[in-house]
């Protein structure tokens, strides 16, 4: 063997032997990170809803699988549908592991729509993982006047519709029905939270609401949907959802394919439902321990029997498979982000 290839040789069996093999050196420095630390996780939502339901739930188990088992807290900070959690966790945090974040994928892809108030590249956050593939849906409340989708296409007066921020899914998706579909609506933007909106449409401040997720109508408004008071009206997923009962599949009503490549780039957001995102400049090595943390406390044991205990479900998707779910949206043809921008009422 040349000399230069044995030295090569060499290296390459020091870096198997010290780093590359078993990868301890890297677990030593997250362990000695979070050894007696706390671990804060920002949801940009307020308490009480889906997304702080869902964070809760990991932040309770999550800490055992993380490498020093830092103690984890959780930090709400709603505000223009996630949009602050999410500039803070890009500019404002520390990169160093301390603080994570959770927001939704509406608000990470504003960049994309061109909200020079998103403060961020989407692409550099750390994707660590998804809790669950949702689908989303709008609904009313039983006291409402309204008993399907076909009352808000037809309405002769607007329909109210309650919503988070700008780039929340409730706003989005109320937008969707009114320009494709001719919905006679408004948003009414400014709650904090779907629960702050489910009060609304129980008080008959606002007439309807979307944002109504599976995952979010299993974890917040289980009862009122049981009882009867929460009707759903429309649901977004190409494959009806029989939770939603009779509520219209937005799919069946589409008839050109322009209309179903809009309809992927709004609804295939609500697939990375329940995110945790590290923020950008997050250390590889963290980057890596976290997401193999998620992955293994998505399917422990007593998380999933905590899960059941509260009616929500579980379908883990990996940081790697969301992270290329987001470049796959940057990938989305002009023509078609041009359409989409049409509809929110953005240039």
């Amino acid at each position: 063997m040349a000399r230069g290839a044995k030295l090569l040789a060499t290296g390459l069996a020091s870096c198997v032997l010290a780093v590359c093999g078993s990868g301890q050196p890297m677990a030593d420095e997250v362990a000695d990170f979070y050894k007696g630390k706390q671990l804060t996780v920002v949801v940009g939502y307020g308490t009480g809803g889906g997304y702080d339901t869902y964070t809760r739930l990991l932040a309770r188990h999550i800490a055992k699988h993380i490498p020093g088992n830092p103690t984890v807290v959780i930090q709400n900070m709603p505000g223009a549908g996630s949009l602050r959690a999410a500039n803070y966790l890009a500019n404002v945090a520390p990169k160093d592991g301390s603080t994570l974040g959770v927001f939704s994928a509406p608000t990470a892809l504003e960049p994309l729509f061109g909200n020079d108030k998103a403060q961020f590249e989407t692409v550099k956050f750390a994707w660590l993982g998804n809790m669950f593939r949702d689908t989303a849906a709008c609904g009313t409340w039983r006291n409402s006047g309204i008993g399907s989708l076909k009352d808000v296409i037809d309405a002769k007066k607007e329909i109210a519709f309650g919503a988070t921020g700008p780039g929340s899914y409730g706003n989005q998706h109320a937008l969707v029905l009114k320009s494709m579909l001719g919905a006679n609506l408004k948003v009414i933007t400014g709650y904090k939270g779907i629960k702050e909106v489910g009060l609304a449409l129980e008080r008959g401040e606002v007439q309807a609401a979307c944002a109504l997720a599976l995952s979010t109508a299993k974890a917040t408004f289980d009862k009122n949907v049981k009882s009867g008071d929460l009707k759903f009206l429309v649901q977004f997923g190409k494959k009806s959802i029989p939770y939603f009962g009779d509520a219209t599949n937005f799919y069946s009503l589409l008839k050109t394919d322009e209309q179903r490549q809009v309809a992927d780039l709004f609804f295939g957001q609500s697939e990375i439902a329940r995110p945790l995102i590290g923020p950008p400049g997050l250390p590889a090595a963290f980057t890596a321990a976290l997401r193999k943390a998620m992955a293994e406390a998505l399917k422990d044991p007593a998380l999933l029997e905590d899960a059941a205990k509260i009616g929500i479900d579980i379908e883990p998707v990996s940081g790697e498979e969301t992270a290329q779910s987001f470049a796959d949206f940057y990938k989305t043809p002009s023509a078609v982000v041009q359409k989409a921008k049409a509809i929110m009422g953005r240039k």
